[in-house]
């Protein structure tokens, strides 16, 4: 595997593709006290332009709570299936803005509050990533097997992706 950091718009579009291709990761937040984080499966809404990826999510959960004691976060991102993955940490930052509220529900989100768009325990999310690395396959996950297999086999180094920092800066 071959390493790549990316810098300034060229990560903020790695990043905003791989987060838009898998779409679902597991966002951890830091339990007070125990040394352990609490993990749940997140659906982003959006990644914008500066890198910024938004959530809706519930003011009861307790994603919600240890974000409220400590904004420090990570998402995992992966895609087994390809061999990609994302690893993302930053921060949190938790509101109630309408407009973004409004932009993104949708009938995938109303099943999450009986009150509908309406519910006041709805609360916007935007996380701020400060790192991020990734790990990219360059093609799918049988050519990547082959190569694998070919590469132990004879010695050769064939390149079967890629890794690297993602600077958001």
């Amino acid at each position: 595997m071959s390493t790549e950091n990316l810098h300034s718009q060229e990560a903020v579009d790695k990043l905003k593709e791989m987060v838009d291709k898998i779409d679902i990761g597991m966002m951890c937040t830091p339990v007070e006290g125990t040394g352990h984080v609490h993990a749940v499966p997140m659906s982003r809404q959006e990644v914008d332009e500066a890198g910024n990826i938004w959530y809706l999510f519930s003011a009861e959960s307790e994603t919600h709570r240890n974000l409220l004691r400590n904004n420090k976060l990570s998402l995992l991102y992966a895609d087994v299936g390809n061999y990609n993955f994302l690893s993302i940490n930053g921060t949190g930052e938790i509101s109630r803005d309408r407009d973004r509220i409004e932009k993104y529900w949708n009938k995938m989100v109303e099943a999450w509050f009986e009150n509908g768009i309406e519910d006041a325990r709805i609360r916007i999310l935007k996380v701020i990533p400060s790192e991020a690395h990734y790990w990219d396959n360059k093609t799918n996950k049988l050519v990547t097997f082959f190569k694998v297999v070919a590469s132990a086999a004879s010695g050769a180094k064939l390149d079967i992706g890629r890794e690297g920092d993602l600077d958001l800066s």
